[in-house]
């Protein structure tokens, strides 16, 4: 069986540490285990820290145009390139022996790969992981707005199947003209993610082993890291914060947290690859998503179901799926560090729930393990694309 992975998204690097990154190599990875041969497509593939899946035998790694840093008009242009040089490079490999699925992550200006499939009877799975023209233009630059649109309506309308990983994402699919959209949530490697051997924290004062709360992410506003050092500051001595991540606002995060007086008790990890996020999440004794208060909600958090997978009690804002998703867990209004500081507390103080937490949230994690997704995601596909790649 054999699957081209597209991937023309620019700020992923497909063997890098960031959450889309990581995504990307779980799923290729699940269609690995399958025995599939995977083909995988993209303009970045320059990091290290994913270099064993790079060694797999079955997989290839295929490069398309590079995107520059540029000017956004100039970017824009050079990543609309960079994805239609899809087409030559699918026509070579099917040519060379046929391609039984094209797999492609939703890229802002992609919308080749799901048209070369149409076009040759080649089922395609579109995964869908945000609102990409929305977020653009909200966080970054989109000059050529309707471009955009028009590239994502081309993407979805042709694509066999839509997966949007939450009910915002799917609906935003479905606005758009997608059919055959199913809602699959992101998953975990729960062989690689597991729960720490040591005994759950009494809850007591330790100057050896101070309370410790955890973050892991992309420290961007919408992760609510802010939230999450004020709350620190009102918990006091004896706890600290291991922070597992990097981004745009690490310096000033820094200085916030000097500002509230708790410096000394954060410990920022800076940027790691996957496979060291297991054994920092063994340091964690309560895991934290502070989300702040946002509009249109849409993520499918990777790291709430690698807090879960580990076995970590979880502390996040009530917003979007989470509820869902942490089923018994502890959700608090979102952006309010004195509700978050006090369900921390809560559950610092009380040992046997924490105990209870690390069995039942491993439990709903092994339901969550990326060989599930991509099973649940295959079998959208009509019968004849499905068990091309069963």
């Amino acid at each position: 069986m054999r699957v081209a992975y597209v991937s023309t998204d620019p700020g992923i690097d497909v063997l890098g540490t960031k959450g889309a990154s990581v995504h990307v190599q779980a799923v290729v990875a699940a269609l690995l285990r399958r025995g599939v041969e995977v083909d995988l497509l993209t303009p970045r593939a320059d990091d290290t820290a994913a270099a064993d899946l790079a060694a797999h035998p079955r997989l290839r790694i295929h490069r398309l145009p590079r995107v520059g840093r540029g000017e956004p008009a100039a970017r824009e242009h050079a990543a609309r390139a960079s994805d239609a040089a899809v087409a030559d490079l699918l026509d070579g490999l099917h040519q060379a022996r046929p391609l039984d699925l094209v797999y492609e992550r939703y890229a802002l200006w992609g919308r080749t790969a799901t048209a070369w499939a149409a076009t040759r009877a080649v089922p395609s799975l579109l995964e869908v992981n945000a609102p990409l023209p929305l977020e653009q233009a909200r966080h970054r630059v989109l000059v050529d707005e309707p471009g955009a649109y028009d590239a994502a309506r081309a993407a979805l309308t042709a694509a066999t199947s839509v997966i949007g990983v939450s009910p915002a994402v799917s609906d935003w699919a479905r606005s758009l003209g997608a059919d055959h959209v199913t809602t699959i949530g992101n998953g975990v490697d729960t062989r690689r993610v597991v729960p720490a051997e040591r005994p759950v924290h009494d809850g007591r004062p330790d100057p050896d082993r101070p309370f410790t709360l955890g973050f892991v992410g992309t420290l961007k506003g919408w992760h609510g890291v802010e939230t999450l050092l004020a709350a620190l500051a009102l918990l006091g001595p004896g706890h600290r914060l291991l922070v597992v991540g990097d981004g745009p606002l690490a310096a000033g995060l820094r200085a916030t947290a000097d500002r509230l007086g708790v410096g000394d008790r954060v410990t920022w990890t800076g940027a790691v690859p996957a496979a060291a996020v297991p054994a920092l999440l063994q340091q964690v004794d309560v895991a934290c998503a502070p989300y702040p208060p946002l509009d249109d909600f849409y993520f499918s958090p990777l790291k709430v179901t690698e807090y879960l997978a580990a076995g970590l009690p979880v502390v996040a804002s009530d917003v979007g799926g989470l509820r869902d998703l942490l089923d018994g867990g502890t959700l608090v209004a979102p952006g309010d560090p004195a509700a978050l500081a006090a369900a921390v507390a809560d559950l610092r103080d009380d040992v046997a729930r924490r105990r209870a937490l690390r069995a039942a949230n491993r439990r709903a994690a092994l339901a969550l393990d990326w060989d599930h997704v991509v099973t649940a995601s295959l079998a959208t596909l009509p019968p004849t694309g499905a068990t091309r790649v069963a």
